[in-house]
């Protein structure tokens, strides 16, 4: 598949049509053309951090770059020097996730975000000299109105006054650096902000409880709370939102500044329209989540409800016409905005179970034998055309030798590239063909969601040609691949109605019998031998989503008392466990086990014991908490996927990035558990680059604003520079000539069995109970430090 072009053309054309077409912004372009792509290699490191480098970012001009640290430092480093020029003692408390330059403000402004939940605010401008400085330097501005820790922080091209913060405790803030400088501690008995302005509501509210200097002192606050998602996860599409969405990720949009994007705890990223954001109110009860524009989520992730799915970053391309999505335990996704209320690939929760579901008709129209795409009067073809169709047959008659050779992945993508850039123009035959081409390959490759993507293509195969028996063939061997035999077993009786005299086919039907058999036996087991996942003493034993998401269990079980007086939305447990690794540049990595060496920490959350307490405020509680939400509730519709990235790694943090490359966005990036880092084509999906980027886990990768220079950090104290210096093109590091096709799929392969390991593992309460030590503040309990396995 090397032979196949890019689609960003040739490089010396690029600059011949210049002369032609003055509007052509060549700059643009050539900014991370193909060619510079495959000759990326390493060109600095930077070092001066003494800990995990968890965030990089340029300033405007590209002139610095900053990065914040476990270390709890900034530094702030020159891009034509490679140098660092300040290096800024924050007195964050915890590892900082998030920092940014103001804009505006000749870079004089930087801000940072940190899990000791504060957002803290310095004018470089009072650094004395340059370096690494002993010395913490006072905050111009401090908030600590968060609960949990910050995990991003958003900023508004032009904008020198304001910045958002989402954090874990499920709100996203806004803070305005003219209305204050500082912000009393969440929980605070003076903290004057939780009056009015600490969450938001799109529910009225009783301002008349608030008396009118109270309401100045609210304002005057630097804190104006936008977004309160506290009630905000939803476990499907068709669920109402309930549990509390803890925020990972948010961003701006460049081109439309009033789009807000943000991500977290559950598979739905949200597109808010900050003008059509509700009015800020004195109710400090958790209500539930103001409407949004936009869900975007994968079809296939939407009615999991796997409370361990969750994006770890969400971002627009640079245009602001799509968003990029990446998700834990899962691969990045490619979406469009839906900004003028109608979308081609919009969905809702009935159309997943459609696409699961044997019927004759699809979208309730009857399904018909294609028809030639030749016009009855014989007009040739034109030449062009001709040439890529016979080029389209050629890379289907690739695939399926591929198939035969036992090599799926080039072999799927050469039909990406017939379905992605000639779909318009091959006859429904040539598609059909290719789709079922695809979908054997992906059934074969087995490789994570897989089968959700044959199922499509086959579904779409569906919809050109009702009178074969392949779409329902491999539509019945996917559904068997996701455990759905009893709908498996309807496509298969299907393609055996069609295909009586095909042999794979009646013996495919009489598989899932036998798998539908033997389900059943396995599932009489388990109910016989119940009290396997009891120990000695009759306690349950719990596996690590018992523990993690106890609290999803707790809000739907009965509480003590009538619902009236104790509702669950005031009322809830939730218990955070987070494993910080301490993994020092003098530790052997060790790649076969991937074992960390740090401490597993538990923090318990009792939502409404302290934040009730005290308080005069009254504010009735939604419509969503009576018996009757979840009859009433509508499910809405989300933007599904238009294009996926798979090979990397996204298990072992909840801060890894996916990125677009250059001022175009022609190119996604993203870091991965296995040290290394990834680029695909944004457009086929094509994988293009894989380099090493770090000893453990590459987390950020950030391109350079003009330049074709990209800064990349992870576990490593340092941070990578890569242009492309390379002097030979290649698809691994280096640019190194010789054989690399067998290195890249290996990497890909082993990144694939990583992800589709099953990450519950079993925890007895004889685990935990030596571990019990007296409680923090806080609720904070700390745990001795262990070996945990990444699994």
């Amino acid at each position: 598949m090397d032979s196949v072009p890019f689609h960003d053309g040739n490089i010396h054309k690029i600059l011949e049509t210049r002369y032609l077409d003055t509007r052509l912004d060549v700059n643009h372009s050539l900014q991370t053309h193909s060619s510079l792509i495959r000759r990326l290699s390493q060109e600095r490191e930077l070092e001066g951090h003494l800990g995990c480098v968890n965030a990089v970012a340029w300033n405007s001009k590209g002139s610095l770059l900053i990065s914040g640290s476990d270390d709890t430092r900034i530094n702030i480093w020159s891009y034509s020097g490679r140098k660092l020029l300040h290096s800024i003692d924050t007195g964050h408390t915890a590892n900082i996730f998030c920092t940014k330059f103001v804009p505006e403000t000749s870079d004089e402004l930087v801000v940072s975000g940190a899990g000791d939940a504060e957002v803290r605010l310095f004018n470089t401008t009072r650094l004395s000299g340059r370096g690494f400085s002993e010395d913490a330097i006072a905050p111009s501005a401090l908030y600590q109105c968060h609960t949990r820790r910050v995990k991003k922080l958003a900023v508004e091209n032009g904008n020198p006054n304001v910045v958002w913060s989402a954090s874990e405790d499920g709100t996203l803030r806004q803070h305005d650096f003219r209305e204050g400088t500082s912000c009393p501690p969440a929980g605070s008995s003076h903290q004057e902000c939780r009056s009015v302005l600490l969450y938001a509501s799109q529910y009225d509210c009783i301002f008349n409880l608030m008396s009118h200097d109270a309401l100045i002192i609210a304002f005057k606050m630097a804190l104006v709370l936008k977004l309160d998602l506290r009630s905000g996860a939803k476990r499907s599409l068709a669920d109402p939102p309930k549990q509390v969405l803890a925020l990972k990720s948010c961003d701006i949009s460049s081109t439309r500044p009033h789009l807000l994007l943000v991500g977290g705890s559950d598979a739905f990223a949200r597109l808010y329209d900050r003008r059509m954001l509700p009015p800020l109110s004195s109710c400090r009860k958790r209500m539930s989540p103001p409407p949004c524009v936009n869900y975007f989520c994968p079809m296939h992730l939407s009615e999991r409800g796997h409370p361990s799915l969750h994006l770890t970053h969400v971002t627009f391309s640079p245009d602001g016409q799509e968003v990029l999505l990446s998700y834990s335990g899962e691969h990045v996704y490619l979406m469009n905005v839906n900004h003028g209320g109608v979308n081609e690939v919009q969905y809702t929760s009935g159309d997943v179970s459609k696409l699961m579901t044997y019927s004759p008709t699809i979208n309730g129209v009857e399904l018909h034998p294609f028809a030639s795409n030749v016009s009855p009067n014989g007009f040739l073809i034109k030449k062009n055309i001709a040439a890529k169709l016979d080029k389209c047959r050629k890379l289907i008659k690739f695939a399926k030798k591929s198939l035969d050779e036992g090599i799926s992945y080039y072999g799927i993508e050469a039909c990406n590239e017939v379905l992605n850039d000639y779909s318009h123009i091959i006859e429904p035959a040539l598609k059909h063909e290719c789709l079922c081409t695809r979908a054997t390959l992906l059934l074969k490759r087995k490789w994570k969601n897989d089968a959700h993507m044959a199922l499509r293509d086959c579904y779409a195969a569906r919809k050109i040609d009702n009178s074969s028996y392949k779409a329902l063939y491999y539509m019945s061997e996917a559904l068997s691949q996701l455990g759905r035999h009893k709908e498996a077993l309807d496509f298969a009786v299907a393609s055996h109605s069609l295909a009586p005299s095909k042999p794979e086919v009646a013996e495919r039907v009489e598989t899932v019998k036998k798998d539908i058999a033997l389900a059943e036996a396995e599932k009489n087991s388990k109910t016989d031998n119940g009290s396997s996942r009891f120990d000695d003493q009759g306690r349950r034993i719990l596996s690590l989503s018992d523990i993690l998401y106890r609290s999803e269990a707790n809000s739907d079980a009965s509480q003590d008392g009538p619902r009236s007086e104790r509702d669950d939305s005031d009322y809830d447990e939730i218990l955070e466990l987070n494993f910080e690794p301490s993994i020092s540049g003098d530790e052997e990595h060790d790649l076969e086990s991937n074992i960390r060496h740090g401490s597993l920490n538990l923090r318990f959350h009792r939502r409404g014991a302290r934040e009730n307490a005290g308080g005069n405020d009254s504010c009735e509680s939604p419509s969503s908490s009576s018996p009757n939400s979840r009859a009433s509730y509508q499910p809405e519709a989300a933007v599904d996927m238009k294009q996926r990235f798979v090979g990397h790694c996204n298990v072992g943090t909840d801060i890894k990035q996916a990125s677009f490359l250059g001022q175009n966005g022609e190119y996604v990036a993203s870091g991965s558990d296995d040290g290394r880092w990834f680029i695909w084509e944004k457009r086929t999906g094509r994988l293009i680059k894989m380099l090493n980027g770090d000893q453990s886990v590459v987390n950020c990768v950030q391109c350079h604003p003009f330049d074709f220079v990209v800064a990349t950090s992870g576990i490593d104290s340092t941070i990578k520079i890569w242009t492309p210096s390379a002097p030979v093109p290649s698809s691994v590091a280096g640019g190194s000539a010789g054989p690399e096709t067998g290195d890249v799929l290996i990497a890909m392969e082993s990144n694939q069995q990583k992800l589709s390991r099953n990450r519950d593992s079993i925890l007895p309460f004889e685990l935990l109970e030596p571990f019990r030590m007296p409680e923090f503040p806080e609720g904070s309990l700390r745990l001795r430090p262990f070996e945990c396995a990444q699994s």
